[in-house]
């Protein structure tokens, strides 16, 4: 199975950053929006970031080029029916995720590959919702996507080997580092990292130091290249207090308890950079 033509649903931060790297790799590339005001949005980002990268010689006006001639917007579903692999990489929601995998899997041939990037869901949760769960894997990128490494790879008990070996040959294509993942809830980095994350908030909470020595605590006492609360603000409050709802709601247990702090920041609407202010203001 030979993957030439990528999908990507959503056009967001995480969407766009998989289609930049699938264009600038040779892969004819598709992004999807549900509005042309969102997808040029997403589309401007990855000239943003193209055009910074330029100016600090990290890439080539002849990489930008050819990321726009493999790169097509659109906003229409059926215009991913032709593509070898479609990447969901919209809201952490599994009846909006489920839903758009089930009109897709009306429009899309059989030999189609569904991969979804959920960083919290159970990629199994998604499959059954479909008529090709063996034709289902997990494609867990992470932010920002041009520059990190590492994807997770989920097998599901159901996704056939052959469906396995072409995702991670593909992710291999785009230079990254493929793992691969048992299908749980968190998969590994966040299964990992969320408790780290929400241990920081208990710490502030507890007013053992300020954001700032926080931050700075665990970068110089662990060698972290960004602290607790800089990341999470990075990743969005928001987006953190639902997927530790998934993971609490999976596990049980209090490491993955969202603390009161998170709860009200979010319901403040002080949910990170995104929004202006979040555990530091931008």
């Amino acid at each position: 199975m030979e993957i030439k033509k990528v999908g990507i649903l959503g056009c967001g931060l995480m969407g766009s950053g998989v289609a930049h790297v699938s264009a600038a790799n040779g892969y004819e590339t598709v992004v999807c929006e549900v509005s042309q005001e969102l997808l040029d949005k997403g589309l401007g980002s990855i000239q943003k970031y193209l055009t910074k990268a330029i100016a600090r010689k990290k890439a080539t006006v002849f990489e930008k080029r050819m990321i726009a001639d493999n790169l097509t917007g659109t906003t229409k579903l059926e215009d991913l029916k032709d593509c070898d692999i479609v990447i969901e990489a919209i809201t952490e929601d599994i009846k909006i995720k489920n839903e758009v995998f089930g009109k897709l899997d009306k429009l899309c041939p059989k030999s189609t590959i569904f991969a979804s990037n959920t960083s919290s869901l159970k990629i199994s949760d998604m499959a059954k919702e479909t008529k090709r769960p063996e034709k289902f894997v997990g494609l867990h990128f992470f932010n920002p996507v041009p520059m990190m490494k590492l994807v997770e790879v989920v097998k599901t008990a159901t996704t056939s080997d052959e469906t396995f070996d072409a995702a991670m040959q593909y992710v291999k294509t785009l230079d990254k580092v493929a793992v691969p993942c048992k299908d749980t809830t968190g998969f590994v980095v966040n299964r990992l990292l969320v408790p780290y994350l929400l241990d920081a908030i208990r710490a502030l909470e507890a007013d053992v130091a300020s954001p700032k020595d926080i931050d700075n605590a665990m970068m110089l006492g662990c060698g972290y290249p960004m602290g607790p609360l800089t990341l999470l603000d990075f990743v969005g409050l928001d987006t953190t207090l639902s997927i530790t709802g998934i993971m609490y709601d999976e596990f049980k247990q209090p490491q993955y308890a969202a603390p009161e702090l998170l709860k009200k920041m979010v319901a403040e609407g002080k949910i990170g950079k995104k929004s202006g202010e979040g555990f530091y203001k931008y």
